[in-house]
């Protein structure tokens, strides 16, 4: 054993010795400390900057600093969800996947965060996998307190998943945790309607109607959902037996068993019924205007079926008048009158009605097309003007709108308006080429009346690329070059055609002679003038063509016949009456 002075300076050696290692591991720790403490100082740095570029939706820059922080500090869950939150917000596929990577990582590092189960749900519905989805749902509902409310979305989950039952399931799990509820009841009786299950359905509904015996939604959902699945007579049941026990302010229902009555063929029933609403001031206005909407659609359904309408057309009108009585201010009434004046057939008060709505407020352009379009029937030319130009203010790049200006001002012989419009309407139309072969017609009529023959014979030419066999187009284009005396053997053959398309029509018949007559053929012509006139003997000008003819072929008397037939029928035709008292044509 070693002397005590000994044994104590070997201690106090080991010690001495010992100092310097224990010093240096001290430093080591240290410094690992400060390392990791910088790391955490720059990751928080990057993911603040991450943030202020989120902030200003500049998601591409926030990604990149997010991804340094999360390179800095690969555990931290808030990183992660940020970087998810940032790619779900992209259009691309694998967006959504590094997505759904990127809050698995986060949820790996904090499971209490419903925020971050609701990311995942999210993340998960984009990419169809609803299986996933729901496993998110239910996390959370199981990881996060008072997560219940979260049970709807797990089950429509499932429905979009097609897992009926299990939507059933979790539905009867919210009714556990909060009651009979109006969500969790329409889902189930919708589900159970889905799976044919009618009778399970039906004792859901009931549930619900109990919750609440005065509530109006209740029935009118449950009616909705039946009538979906062509169970009308239960819908009608619904509403029939709230309405026994509920007599104020019910007037959207019995509108909805109004609707209910008519589709399953009670018509009496639902007569008798809306007749009575329509003079309920509680029904707002809107309301009765889709009633008398839904009414007009059926007649013009029924009219194209050739079904019969009275009965339909006699109720549409009793509903009108009375809400005519009540709302002499409101334009979408008189738009819904002249509607449903169009479909009957009655043109003159349907345009009195489109008038009235144009008075009160700004329409949309159906109504105006459909007043323009009545006044270009009626040949009222000088309202289709001004109507066109009032048009023209609210829909100024309408090529219908500016071709019914065109129109007007054609038949008003105001040719020069009419080009600009008619052109006007044809650059606005590129997209309609079945409407720019009308507009190309009518463009060819009104440039040769200013007696533009370049651009008239364009106009044609495009016209019949696009339909060779346009009736309008091959009559007047083949009649004004006879006319002129011009390419008469392209006029001969345009002719022919219009006349092979239209063997018995009198206006193309006379046309076809009058181009023979212009390449003095004129036996071939004077076949073709008495067929126009087998079909319409009592025309002026088809009889005037005619003695033309028979004066060519030298029957002098018989064409002076025929002329003072013509005549009779065109009194005010001076040059028939030089041809009548000096027995000669002029040309």
């Amino acid at each position: 054993m070693l002397p005590f002075s000994k044994r104590l300076l070997f201690i106090l050696l080991s010690i001495l010795l010992s100092f310097p290692a224990f010093t240096q591991k001290r430093k080591k720790a240290d410094i690992d400390a400060m390392e990791a403490n910088a790391k955490d100082r720059e990751a928080e740095f990057y993911f603040t900057e991450g943030q202020k570029f989120f902030i200003l939706e500049d998601y591409a820059k926030a990604l990149l600093f997010y991804q340094k922080a999360v390179a800095l500090a690969p555990e931290n869950a808030t990183i992660h969800f940020k970087i998810a939150d940032v790619l779900n917000r992209g259009t691309k596929e694998e967006d959504l996947q590094r997505a759904a990577a990127s809050i698995e990582q986060a949820l790996r590092f904090e499971k209490k965060n419903k925020y971050f189960y609701l990311l995942a749900a999210n993340i998960y519905n984009g990419l169809s996998r609803f299986d996933k989805a729901a496993e998110a749902y239910e996390q959370l509902i199981k990881q996060v307190p008072g997560s219940d409310d979260f049970l709807f979305e797990l089950g429509a989950t499932y429905q979009f998943a097609n897992n009926l039952d299990k939507a059933i399931k979790v539905y009867d799990r919210a009714e556990v945790s909060m009651g009979v509820n109006e969500m969790s009841s329409i889902q189930k009786v919708r589900l159970y309607l889905e799976l044919n299950k009618v009778s399970d359905a039906q004792q859901e509904a009931e549930k619900l109607l109990a919750l609440d015996p005065a509530e109006m939604r209740y029935p009118m959902s449950l009616a909705e959902l039946f009538s979906q699945q062509g169970l009308k007579d239960q819908s009608i049941v619904f509403l029939e037996n709230f309405l026994k026990d509920n007599k104020e302010e019910t007037g959207q229902a019995q509108m909805m068993l109004a609707g209910l009555y008519r589709e399953t063929k009670r018509y009496e029933e639902a007569e008798k019924l809306l007749l009575v609403l329509f003079d309920n001031d509680e029904i707002e206005f809107g309301s009765k205007a889709l009633i008398i909407a839904t009414l007009n659609a059926e007649i013009n359904q029924a009219k194209g079926m050739g079904s019969d309408t009275d009965e339909t057309q006699n109720l549409a009108f009793a509903l009108y008048e009375k809400l005519v009585k009540t709302n002499t201010e409101e334009s979408q009434l008189y738009i819904l009158g002249g509607d449903l004046y169009l479909t009957a057939g009655d043109q003159q008060k349907a345009k009195e009605a489109y008038q009235k709505a144009i008075s009160l407020d700004q329409v949309n352009l159906e109504v105006w097309q459909n007043l323009l379009y009545i006044e270009a029937q009626q040949e009222q030319f000088d309202a289709l003007a001004t109507h066109a130009e009032q048009a023209l203010e609210y829909y100024p790049n309408q090529g219908m709108v500016h071709y019914f200006r065109g129109y007007a001002k054609f038949r008003k012989r105001q040719f020069r308006d009419a080009v600009t419009s008619l052109e006007q309407a044809k650059r606005l139309s590129e997209n309609n080429p079945a409407f720019i072969n009308d507009l190309n017609g009518l463009l060819g009529d009104a440039y040769y009346a200013l007696k533009d023959y370049v651009k008239s014979d364009k106009a044609y030419e495009e016209a019949l690329a696009f339909n060779p066999n346009n009736d309008g187009v091959l009559n007047n284009y083949s009649f004004y070059l006879a006319i002129r005396k011009q390419n008469l053997e392209k006029a001969e053959k345009m002719a022919e055609q219009l006349i092979k398309n239209n063997p018995n029509e009198a206006a193309y018949l006379d046309t076809y002679a009058w181009v023979l007559y212009s390449r003095e053929k004129y036996k071939e012509a004077k076949k073709i003038i008495e067929r126009a006139l087998s079909n319409n003997g009592n025309n002026a000008t088809h009889l005037e063509h005619y003695g033309d003819i028979l004066f060519k072929l030298g029957e002098v008397d018989n064409a002076v016949q025929q002329w003072e037939k013509a005549k009779k029928l065109n009194a005010n035709n001076e040059v028939l009456d030089k041809k009548i008292a000096n027995r000669k044509i002029y040309e």
